[in-house]
């Protein structure tokens, strides 16, 4: 059955190239059905900022398009006659991570645009020389062009910060430094955005979940928050790397709360935590973007949101890398580590506890804004959505 879908994939996608795109009609769309990341962040500011621009949502979730029909935003089910319509009639594609986000064979004929999804130091597709990823971009045969050939459709622009990382992402994609768009990322325009606009913003596109968790943290002495990276199994995460009753009993000591947010590839089980007083499993549905400002500590690893985290002034870092030697034999950095990232580090769960204790985790701010230039210059003391949509509008 799989081999045949996608047979009919490859079938219908020339006729893709046939339908008249309408130049003020935008698709977005994210990895497996969801409602999130850049794509989201631009795609409400187009709906808010941009009348004039058909801004659709398209997905093949039934729970994302209630979620984005709720709050009176336009989108579609991608199985539906009117969502095909539309993605064979939009003339940009924005997306988080491949053609797939939307539906790779009606592409044909679009302008897409790769939003991605982090700026950082880990190896990324044409870039991969280690783990399983390694065999399909580096000694591709027929089978991972046929099975996955949203990988190997290049986007016509890829979304950056600086020139920086711009050779990051052309050498990554294999497309030219010049369809790289240094203009930052929208979601982290919330991050930086008045207080009044982020609470209207909560309110209105982050649902009832959110608000609930904000007035907890809101409660609380400090609010950390752990968000590691994708590992290829991940569903006992927290509880492998933690002992979440000792953890519970410090941070209940201190009037503290800790969030555990898995990476958005990775269905991590959470059942049980809510027996713990002071930890809260942070459900996929949840953005927890929005909520990073009343964060006070970013516990981490190896993850691309240590960047987007450091453009908050007066925020600090734990790097907790139990498994350094591990995932580094599995993925290879592109840069090299140390000089590349800022914070506390640590490699095991006592030496964790102990700096937490200790409140002893202080992010040095001269090494904060440097690491801020590199990785993002003055990019975000502009709106990336309006620059984004003011560079297609051209």
């Amino acid at each position: 059955m799989k081999f045949i879908a996608y047979l009919l994939t490859y079938a219908f996608y020339p006729f893709s190239f046939l339908f008249i795109r309408k130049k003020t009609k935008y698709a977005f769309g994210s990895s497996l059905g969801s409602f999130n990341g850049n794509a989201k962040s631009l795609f409400i500011y187009t709906c808010q900022h941009k009348p004039e621009i058909d801004a659709v949502w398209l997905t093949l979730s039934p729970t994302t398009l209630n979620q984005i029909r709720s709050m009176g935003l336009k989108a579609y089910k991608l199985s539906s006659l009117p969502g095909i319509w539309h993605a064979l009639t939009s003339r940009y594609w924005f997306f988080n991570s491949y053609t797939s986000d939307i539906m790779f064979c009606f592409s044909g004929g679009a302008i897409c645009i790769n939003l991605w999804h982090g700026v950082g130091i880990k190896r990324i597709e044409y870039n991969i020389t280690t783990g399983p990823l390694a065999k399909r971009y580096q000694k591709t045969d027929w089978l991972d062009v046929f099975y996955h050939p949203q990988s190997f459709r290049k986007p016509e622009y890829v979304l950056s910060s600086t020139p920086f990382q711009t050779h990051f992402f052309s050498t990554s994609f294999r497309v030219d430094p010049d369809v790289c768009l240094p203009f930052g990322y929208p979601r982290n325009e919330i991050l930086l955005c008045p207080e009044e606009e982020r609470r209207e913003y909560i309110e209105r596109f982050c649902g009832p979940q959110a608000s609930e968790l904000l007035e907890r943290m809101l409660a609380a002495r400090k609010v950390l928050v752990y968000m590691p990276t994708w590992r290829d199994s991940q569903l006992s995460l927290f509880a492998e790397s933690m002992d979440l009753g000792r953890l519970d009993e410090v941070l209940g000591r201190k009037g503290d709360l800790l969030l555990l947010k898995p990476h958005s590839n990775v269905s991590a089980q959470c059942e049980g935590y809510e027996k713990l007083s002071n930890i809260v499993f942070v459900k996929g549905t949840v953005d927890l973007y929005p909520l990073l400002p009343y964060t006070h500590v970013l516990i981490t690893d190896y993850s691309s949101i240590l960047y987007d985290y450091i453009l908050m002034p007066d925020k600090d870092v734990i790097l907790y890398m139990y498994d350094y030697d591990e995932y580094v034999a599995m993925r290879d950095f592109f840069y090299p580590f140390d000089e590349n990232v800022v914070g506390s580090r640590v490699y095991d769960f006592n030496s964790l506890v102990t700096l937490l204790e200790r409140d002893d985790y202080r992010l040095d701010a001269a090494e904060r804004r440097a690491l801020v230039e590199k990785f993002w210059g003055d990019t975000m003391t502009h709106s990336p959505s309006q620059k984004l949509l003011d560079y297609f509008a051209g």
